[in-house]
């Protein structure tokens, strides 16, 4: 049926019994393959978008490079190196070293994720699209692929991810969002390696089978697995490639089974999603309904934290404020406010990836302080001064119909991810303000343009690499449709005198 979208066809998809024996061309998997080995034209719009996503997220990674869990990865990445010249590199490293994809990709998805700093994409689900590039550029660099070849991988990652997470809600059922992600990461090396349907289609199966887990990892006290799920998804859908180009199969058909991922994962035999998919022949751009973040701290929380700026400009005494109400969305209220009923929401002693998923933290801090850094505004002393404790503690949040409504709506220009915000004073008094997205967002007050990307960058990896390498690595990334297979192999920015570089033996690898 056609969809909502020009260019879009919208697919129904239910659960079959096993006896109905559903053909595989009629199979979500297959129109997904279908989909990924279409090769349509890529616009420059998307290409500079693609451009900007890699920027990205080589800034957030080489800013994290010395954080704990990117440090393991690439430690546990190290040990698996490539004596060939064919292997892919790990970020921060020389160019000139080389490793097994899959663990490349690990440890560079980790960095990427790590800051919680780089895009996303809310619809039904959750998602971070950009997860994938890390996945397909070590890929790309282990086969000797061309930037043309990358970027085609790139733009079909981000459209089966986007269109997923348009369709189909993972965390209403606790399933953490990488079983949107492994297929996306899978979909993206197939189309680079120019790979047939049925292997596409084994693929994709494999890819969503072996990534189903839970969404503990976002609940409760949130620990450093946050960072490393979509290096998982990356290594566990590198293999479920290499796995169908070898030629074998997959559990089948893999979302409309019997006993498959509609029937006991997603809504059951009553299940009945409609996923949108761009049409044969036409443009894979979902990545243009993407968008990054200006502050380091999870999506929802960005168009706030932008409000909290200038409600501050109308408090000359916070210590007068007696509550803060914030009026927003069910997936804010009840992923990253008061609705979560997360006591560790509210814990100073609480890990940063827990204050990152905290709105009642997040919007303290920002108004307190005026600003957001990404180092800063998560330390210790910022989270037990008496002073954020206070105003945090006196912050709540509610649903309200509209923001739900408007966080839903199909067209992107109409989408919105912010709230109203009343802050009551102890006299009575109130300051209300409300934001609909976040200034950086495309149809925010200031659009992120590659200018912005860049600034991003210096600010995160001046104090870090040298202004030559800063500057090869822009040039190179600027000029990706025309690279050749070793240029691609110099995607990376090398940073001198990097821990964790060498072999070890602390673990098992």
């Amino acid at each position: 049926m056609k969809g909502f979208d020009k260019g879009l066809e919208y697919h129904k998809l239910r659960v079959y019994k096993s006896k109905e024996n559903l053909p595989k061309e009629e199979q979500l998997a297959y129109k997904i393959a279908k989909m990924v080995c279409d090769d349509v034209k890529i616009s420059k719009e998307v290409e500079n978008m693609v451009i900007n996503r890699i920027i990205d997220n080589a800034s957030v990674a080489i800013a994290s490079l010395e954080r704990s869990p990117v440090a393991n990865a690439r430690a546990m990445a190290v040990n698996h190196p490539r004596h060939d010249n064919k292997g892919a590199t790990i970020f921060g490293m020389p160019n000139n070293k080389k490793f097994h994809a899959e663990w490349a990709a690990w440890a560079n998805c980790t960095a990427v994720r790590e800051l919680d700093y780089h895009d996303t994409f809310l619809a039904a689900d959750y998602s971070h699209p950009a997860d994938s590039i890390p996945a397909v550029l070590a890929v790309a660099q282990q086969l000797e692929k061309s930037g043309k070849d990358l970027l085609k991988g790139i733009v079909t990652s981000y459209e089966l991810h986007v269109n997923l997470v348009k369709a189909i809600c993972l965390h209403e059922h606790k399933i953490d969002h990488v079983a949107h992600l492994c297929p996306a990461q899978a979909a993206g090396i197939c189309a680079m390696l120019n790979l047939d349907i049925d292997t596409t289609y084994q693929a994709i199966q494999q890819a969503l089978h072996v990534s189903i887990s839970t969404r503990q990892s976002r609940k409760g006290e949130i620990s450093s697995w946050k960072a490393y799920v979509p290096a998982h998804g990356a290594k566990l859908a590198i293999e479920a490639v290499d796995r169908a180009m070898r030629g074998e199969g997959a559990p089948s058909p893999i979302y409309e089974g019997e006993d498959s991922v509609l029937a006991w994962i997603l809504d059951g035999p009553e299940s009945d999603y409609l996923v949108p998919l761009p049409s044969i022949g036409n443009e894979k751009k979902a990545i243009l309904e993407t968008y990054t973040k200006e502050h380091s701290a999870e999506y929802q929380s960005q168009a706030l934290i932008d409000m909290a700026f200038r409600m501050r400009e109308h408090i000359t005494d916070f210590s007068l404020i007696k509550n803060i109400l914030i009026e927003t969305s069910h997936h804010t209220h009840y992923v990253i406010g008061t609705g979560a009923q997360d006591p560790q929401k509210m814990d100073p002693k609480a890990s940063r990836e827990t204050l990152d998923h905290s709105i009642m933290y997040i919007f303290a801090v920002a108004l307190l302080d005026g600003r957001w850094h990404h180092i800063d505004s998560y330390t210790r002393a910022k989270a037990q001064n008496p002073e954020t404790i206070s105003i945090w503690h006196k912050i709540s949040t509610v649903e309200k119909p509209y923001w739900t409504k408007a966080y839903h709506e199909k067209d992107p220009n109409k989408k919105v991810f912010g709230g109203k915000v009343i802050i009551t004073m102890n006299d009575g008094t109130t300051i209300e303000d409300e934001i609909k997205r976040a200034n950086a967002h495309p149809s925010g007050a200031r659009p992120f343009v590659r200018e912005n990307y860049i600034e991003k960058f210096d600010m995160l990896t001046n104090q870090l690499i040298t202004n030559e390498e800063r500057n090869r690595f822009i040039g190179l990334v600027e000029n990706l449709k025309n690279l050749s297979s070793e240029e691609v192999k110099e995607i990376n920015v090398q940073v001198a005198n990097l821990s964790n570089s060498t072999l070890d033996s602390v673990g098992i690898f």
